[in-house]
């Protein structure tokens, strides 16, 4: 059986959500930018890693791996606050 593959979630897929008076949907909306945000991170430093980015970093290297580190734990602790509070992040890919 042909798995489908999800549309993956966008910016502006999330405008509804963080624009809601439910602080689940904002609270979707806000797992939604920030997991976005660090896979647009790691594919950058992933390009630096591979030596193919295409430009200098102004920011050190090391700092940007502490951001994305960071990022990853958030996402985390929103996971887990999600199952508490019975907010469906199914939706996100």
């Amino acid at each position: 059986m042909e798995e489908t593959k999800r549309e993956e979630i966008t910016m502006e897929m999330t405008v509804d959500l963080m624009n809601s008076q439910d602080y689940r949907d904002r609270f979707k909306g806000e797992y939604a930018q920030t997991l976005i945000r660090v896979r647009k991170l790691n594919d950058m430093l992933n390009e630096y890693d591979a030596g193919t980015l295409g430009f200098d970093l102004d920011s050190p290297v090391y700092l940007l791996r502490n951001q994305s580190a960071y990022m990853q734990a958030y996402l985390k602790t929103m996971e887990e606050r999600a199952v508490y509070e019975n907010i469906d992040l199914s939706f996100i890919d």
